[in-house]
């Protein structure tokens, strides 16, 4: 972990917000078990630190994306925690080594999974869960073929039947509705097994179907399960980088480069040590034709003028007289938060979470 004082930015995740975060989902879907997704370092938080505050605050279901992520986590969370790994098995010597050391619980999402799962010589002696495709076509059994495992719950070990929304956080959009229905037809071919539907968004959906388990991910960090709509979650992440330089240009002067932006004004500009390689994206930039990213500085929203370098990012601080070489900028914040940044840069908040950048000086505050 980079120190302080030898980083150009400080990014600060609340895990007390974090927490908060959680039990809200949770009380919102009791009597229905609440877990939590920590796959990718916790969406870029950490997964070390994350885990740990999500199971002081009473979470005790997880699901990561491979098997070397649940082997972390195990070691963070004990043997009294589920861990699911989501993408499923690979065939190959010692491949399937880590579901038995470190008693991770596989989703199959195939027959293939299936075969391999049932010749492992783990089936039975650990959980696992059934992923069944309702629509994503990315992960999962078609039904039909789901629905031929019906009764072989024991033998392969079952404890969950889960599906995935394709567009849960657009809540009028029908095939929510088709999902839903269609996993409640899959479900009543398991019906001494729990099921799980629902993600972040899939917990604000007027259908609510919460079922026995829900997955939330993206909204415990703080990103808007519901667009369009204010954010049900508080804040988790503090960007902040401190001004290196400050310069007055002209009526006319381009800043960056290819000269994307003119000054329309007599400008003061500040330079920050962030750039793309830290996880701002470079069309977070700003042109004369389109208005990019920005930051909170003195209190005022300054915006980013110039293409995004590798490393540094210009700002128009014209309209922030105050600011001088260590005057802190917020990039992400209460104020600003990664929906606004993602919405800027033509992408989604989980993007830029889980490119956040390595050269951060990282701190948790509970």
């Amino acid at each position: 972990m980079i120190a302080a004082t030898e980083a150009q930015a400080e990014l600060t995740i609340d895990l007390a917000a974090l927490s908060d975060n959680w039990r809200s989902l949770a009380a919102r879907i009791a009597p229905a078990t609440c877990a939590a997704v920590v796959k990718a370092d916790a969406y870029g938080l950490g997964a070390d630190e994350v885990a740990r505050a999500l199971f002081e605050a009473g979470c005790r279901v997880f699901f990561v994306a491979q098997p070397s992520e649940g082997a972390r986590l195990r070691a963070v969370v004990g043997a009294d925690a589920a861990i699911y790994v989501l993408n499923g098995l690979i065939a190959g010597e010692g491949r399937l080594d880590p579901y038995g050391a470190h008693h991770l619980r596989p989703v199959l999402c195939s027959m293939d999974d299936v075969r391999l799962w049932s010749a492992s010589g783990l089936a039975g002696s650990i959980a696992a869960a059934l992923h069944v495709d309702t629509g994503m076509n990315r992960l999962g059994l078609p039904p039909a073929e789901a629905l031929g495992l019906a009764g072989q719950d024991a033998v392969l070990g079952l404890d969950l039947v889960m599906s995935h929304f394709v567009s849960s956080e657009a809540p009028l959009d029908p095939l929510n509705a088709q999902q839903i229905a269609r996993f409640a037809a899959l479900r009543a071919a398991f019906p001494g097994l729990r099921a799980s539907l629902a993600n972040s968004s899939g917990l604000f959906l007027p259908q609510r179907p919460f079922l026995d388990l829900a997955r939330p991910g993206y909204a415990l960090y703080g990103g808007n399960p519901t667009p369009g709509a204010p954010n049900p979650m508080r804040a988790v992440l503090s960007l902040r980088a401190p001004v290196i330089q400050t310069r007055e240009i002209g009526v006319g002067e381009s800043v960056g480069y290819n000269g994307q932006w003119h000054a329309r004004r007599p400008t003061r500009l500040a330079t920050i040590g962030v750039g793309y390689a830290d996880g701002m994206p470079r069309s977070l930039m700003g042109t004369d034709a389109r208005m990019g990213g920005e930051v909170l500085i003195e209190g005022v929203r300054c915006p980013f003028v110039g293409r995004v370098s590798m490393d540094l990012t210009v700002i128009d601080v014209t309209d922030a007289p105050g600011v001088r070489p260590g005057t802190m900028a917020e990039l992400l914040g209460s104020t600003i938060m990664v929906d606004d940044v993602a919405a800027r840069a033509g992408t989604i908040g989980y993007e830029i979470l889980t490119n956040l950048g390595r050269r951060y000086a990282r701190s948790y505050r509970n």
